[in-house]
């Protein structure tokens, strides 16, 4: 569950409406490049027609666009963007905002929602040209290299961690067989130790192969399939050193 975050509610206590404004995304970026008053231009409300219509009017020095690789370096987004309102719709919206401590503080309810629309001029033309222009632009380019690459990110054929894993599974595939007689002493030395052993241990403890090893113990040994011990090795009764819990209980019984 995720941790509770506390809401500063001072923006319903206030009864602050807001508006919800959808904006073109050149427009935005624009604003970014806004100074430290952070003004971006003039909102203009006014009547025609006995109807209320809202203007958003961009700063001038704002309006330039630096396209890169662009000839026209006098391209210009457009000033003026009228505003098509539409109503919320019996919709409950509401906008928020965090601030650098992470604090959420209720900023409003939505009172109105509209989007923002440039008047199409021949320059929101090239604009509009020069944005299809960009987004087709592949992602990736292919080169083609006239010299071999010298620098610390030329490519190698193989990486460290890929050779030694290489190196040590040829050296764990190169297990040779040792006489069986000396596998069974290092086997039964290891069972006076422990009385289940599962077959990476005795491997490690042999050094032989798994195929050799497994060979060997079902000859000496037991696979105990389930229970508590599932999938361990155990010696047969007439190999071991112990009496087995069982064999215990019986002669106690006898």
């Amino acid at each position: 569950m995720s941790e509770k975050t506390e809401v500063n509610l001072s923006g319903v206590k206030q009864s602050k409406g807001v508006w919800l404004v959808k904006v073109p995304k050149y427009l935005s970026q624009q604003w970014d490049k806004a100074t430290d008053k952070g003004e971006v231009g003039k909102i203009i409300i006014g009547k025609k027609q006995a109807k209320t219509e809202v203007l958003f009017s961009l700063n001038e020095e704002l309006t330039a666009l630096a396209a890169t690789g662009e000839k026209d370096a006098s391209l210009q987004v457009p000033r003026d963007h009228p505003f098509t309102m539409h109503t919320v719709g019996g919709q409950t919206m509401a906008v928020f905002s965090q601030s650098d401590t992470d604090e959420i503080s209720l900023e409003g309810m939505v009172v109105h929602r509209a989007e923002c629309r440039p008047v199409v001029t021949d320059n929101y033309m090239k604009l509009k040209k020069l944005q299809i222009k960009e987004s087709v632009k592949p992602q990736r380019l292919s080169q083609q290299l006239e010299r071999a690459i010298t620098t610390v990110f030329k490519p190698v054929a193989n990486h460290d961690f890929n050779v030694e894993y290489v190196k040590k599974k040829k050296s764990e595939g190169k297990m040779v067989r040792a006489e069986r007689q000396v596998v069974l002493d290092m086997l039964f030395s290891a069972f006076e130790k422990h009385q289940y052993y599962n077959i990476k241990d005795l491997v490690d403890i042999t050094k032989q192969p798994v195929t050799y090893l497994k060979e060997i113990m079902r000859e000496i040994g037991t696979y105990n399939s389930k229970g508590v011990h599932k999938s361990t090795w155990e010696l047969k009764p007439e190999y071991r050193h112990y009496h087995s819990a069982e064999e215990e209980e019986e002669m106690q019984t006898s």
